[in-house]
């Protein structure tokens, strides 16, 4: 009886052996076709997604983009020189503060967001606003008004590009780690998420504000003095903290007194000052970035865009 049992059982294995051998296996429901990629692609590949793990995305993604707003594709050609002026003007300023260091080397490979998205126009609000960037979650930043960019002019560069670069990378780390609540008692009464808009920038600059979207709130205050304080030179920074000019509108038409005279404008330069300390004192007490160091890499690097989009 043991003999026949195991000789059944023998048989049975044999047999599902035999079955499975002889099944066919299905096709796979993912693609694995290789993906076809151009020159600009290949750069990509190596200088965006390897380096950094980033994935730059100039073709227009339904699916990336905010589908409220009538948005046109980035031009291919204007991708390709801010695809190179993005990696060398911010990616590597943060790079070589770190080299400089010896600390956190892989400060952007942790911290800068993951997708960059390029938008060949930008985005209209309703109330006459024009967005040029944004950032979703410390995960992508979209970047828009792409078409409009010429890579010799660095204020242009700076005001589309770089300012919201600055400014919503700021946002990353100020999700990361939280800034001195100090900040937000400095100009506790000039914040509002309606009015910033209709302030000029002499009469945001007179209120203690280093832009009028600083007025907006505590947390974009603090990401504009971070984003200003790169982008502004030497030069730019003082003038606008040494303002002294008639006051206007935003129609540009001159306030006057109760007297018929004009009322002027001056900067509240000890409370923007106050402000920059405190984003001086959390970059190097949280992230080991002197800011005034990565200040003058980013100027000297802007002064050599041009060879950088000469190299292939």
């Amino acid at each position: 009886m043991k003999k026949i049992s195991l000789y059944i059982i023998m048989c049975i294995v044999i047999g599902l052996t035999s079955s499975c051998t002889k099944e066919k296996l299905h096709d796979s429901i993912f693609n694995t076709t290789p993906p076809q990629r151009n020159e600009f692609d290949t750069w990509l590949l190596d200088n965006y997604v390897k380096e950094y793990n980033i994935d730059f995305k100039y073709a227009l993604d339904d699916n990336e983009s905010d589908r409220s707003y009538n948005l046109i594709p980035a031009d291919y050609e204007k991708s390709k020189k801010l695809a190179k002026i993005v990696k060398y003007l911010w990616l590597e300023s943060y790079d070589e503060i770190f080299d400089k260091t010896g600390k956190n080397k892989d400060f952007m490979r942790k911290y800068a967001p993951k997708m960059i998205q390029l938008i060949g126009s930008s985005a209209l609000n309703k109330d006459g606003t024009e967005v040029l960037g944004t950032a979703e979650g410390g995960i992508k930043v979209v970047l828009y008004k792409v078409n409009s960019i010429d890579p010799t002019n660095v204020p242009m560069l700076n005001e589309y590009y770089f300012k919201t670069m600055h400014h919503e990378f700021g946002h990353i780390l100020q999700q990361t780690k939280v800034p001195p609540m100090e900040f937000n008692t400095i100009t506790p009464t000039g914040y509002s998420s309606t009015g910033w808009f209709n302030r000029t920038n002499e009469q945001a600059w007179a209120m203690g504000f280093v832009s009028p979207y600083a007025s907006f709130e505590p947390d974009e205050d603090f990401v504009e003095v971070i984003a200003n304080y790169l982008t502004k030179s030497d030069a730019d920074w003082q003038k606008m903290l040494n303002n002294n000019s008639v006051a206007t509108d935003i129609s540009g038409n001159k306030i006057l007194d109760g007297a018929g005279k004009p009322t002027y404008y001056v900067t509240d330069k000890v409370k923007i000052n106050q402000k920059l300390q405190l984003v001086k004192s959390w970059l190097a007490n949280s992230w080991d970035i002197n800011i005034d160091d990565l200040r003058a890499i980013i100027a000297r690097r802007s002064a050599n865009i041009n060879t950088i989009l000469n190299q292939q």
